[in-house]
């Protein structure tokens, strides 16, 4: 099984970061694509992952702003684009949405890069998912993904799929979600790109807590995966994700105290990133069961 590795990972971005050389920029203007900018982008990824979320945004935005900087199309696509995963995960839906209204406008204005259009398209429809706009989330990341796929491009496929399965039972449509689901977990095994997995299973899990027909124990089993995945790679931000995700479905059965010695450890782990959703649902978390 190919495990996702983001502790090397950021070794190596760090490393290819300090080898760069700013007289290489201009280089970006022939072939399209400035490495500092786009390892930048790659890192701020990988520092999310690894429960590093402050300094995460920080390095998404310093990308962008080096980008703004250069003002060519090549780079601010791959800036936009890094940026926005890197808001995605930390669930800044407002700002997300405002980095894919500017990464779609671009991808009309250069009409050479219309590949980006649909990946536009489905950004937008994370932050309409994050905000409450189910609906208009579903038409938008269902008519992206039809575009994209035509592109022969898999990258993120198994997290539009699953986003788009929990943005349909957010409606309470299931006739399509356990198959998106089944999918994703396919392009997972396909093409093993892993780093987003655990998305996927806790994704699964809320799903079969929302489903007509609540199934408790294949919730559980979900998010078990999703924390036996997360540990593998030590991806810190996907424990306390999936850590949350398990916490809360004891604490509704009646276990708050094993919900707590699951939740408290990862939790006090953490030394930044305290204003960001996930560690404030956290700590609320903590909070409820200690009473």
């Amino acid at each position: 099984m190919t495990t996702a590795s983001p502790a090397p990972a950021r070794r190596h971005i760090d490393h290819a970061i300090e080898l760069y050389d700013l007289t290489y920029r201009p280089l970006s203007l022939l072939y399209g694509f400035d490495n500092r900018i786009g390892c930048l982008g790659l890192r701020s990824n990988v520092l999310w992952i690894l429960g590093y979320p402050e300094a995460a945004l920080a390095g998404a935005n310093q990308g962008l702003n080096e980008a703004r900087a250069l003002d060519h199309a090549g780079n601010m696509f791959q800036a936009l684009h890094n940026a926005i995963i890197t808001h995605f995960l930390c669930r800044n839906y407002a700002t997300l949405e405002a980095l894919a209204n500017e990464l779609f406008a671009l991808a009309e204005e250069q009409k050479s890069a219309a590949q980006w259009q649909p990946v536009g398209l489905i950004y937008r429809g994370w932050a309409f998912a994050g905000t409450d706009r189910a609906s208009e989330a579903v038409q938008l990341i269902a008519s992206g993904l039809a575009t994209y796929r035509l592109t022969g491009a898999t990258f993120l496929t198994s997290t539009i799929l699953s986003s788009l399965a929990k943005t349909q039972a957010d409606l309470g449509q299931f006739d399509d979600v356990w198959r998106f689901i089944s999918e994703a977990k396919e392009v997972i095994e396909r093409t093993g790109e892993r780093w987003l997995e655990v998305y996927v299973h806790c994704v699964a899990g809320e799903i079969a807590l929302k489903s007509p027909q609540p199934d408790l124990a294949k919730a559980e089993a979900h998010f078990e995966r999703a924390l036996a995945v997360a540990r593998g790679q030590q991806a810190k931000s996907w424990e306390l994700r999936a850590a949350m995700s398990m916490a809360r479905l004891w604490r509704d059965q009646g276990k708050p105290q094993q919900a707590r010695e699951l939740l408290a450890p990862i939790y006090s782990w953490f030394t930044e990133g305290f204003d960001t959703p996930d560690l404030k649902e956290a700590k609320a978390l903590l909070g409820e069961m200690a009473s």
